[in-house]
């Protein structure tokens, strides 16, 4: 009979234990996960990347007013961006209105967006430029 409960505290022991390290490894992998704000650099700063491929984002009547930069542990790159659509009619804002610059040299629209603004309206949105080892120096709007 010893043996039986001490079998069985045996199992209870290892499962508590097998759950305990599932549970922890869920935690940080969503750690990963995260985004954090990037460091803020000065939008003053010239950046003078080769552009062979001539990339850029399409003209359009939006004006960017602003972004925060974020990434996570996983590559992935987001920013917050404000615009205005400068326009005095309804405009769609869409992925190629937008380019981002990386630390090497690379130029990227963001993954999906299509937004529809009113005339003269400002709004910020959370855009996804999918994944890059380098940081997200910058962001332009084609104006």
């Amino acid at each position: 009979m010893t043996d039986i409960l001490i079998l069985l505290e045996f199992i209870v022991y290892k499962t508590i234990l097998i759950l305990l390290f599932l549970i922890s490894s869920t935690t940080f992998a969503n750690e990963k996960e995260v985004l954090t704000v990037d460091r803020v650099i000065s939008h003053s700063i010239e950046l003078v990347f080769d552009n062979n491929k001539n990339e850029k984002p399409k003209l359009s009547e939006f004006e960017l007013v602003n972004y925060i930069a974020m990434s996570n542990d996983l590559g992935e790159r987001w920013a917050v961006v404000t615009v205005k659509n400068k326009a005095s009619g309804n405009r769609i804002l869409e992925n190629d209105h937008l380019m981002a610059l990386f630390a090497n040299g690379e130029r990227s629209n963001p993954t999906t967006l299509k937004v529809i603004f009113d005339a003269n309206e400002t709004k910020s949105l959370t855009v996804s430029f999918g994944e890059n080892k380098f940081p997200l120096l910058s962001i332009n709007v084609g104006s």
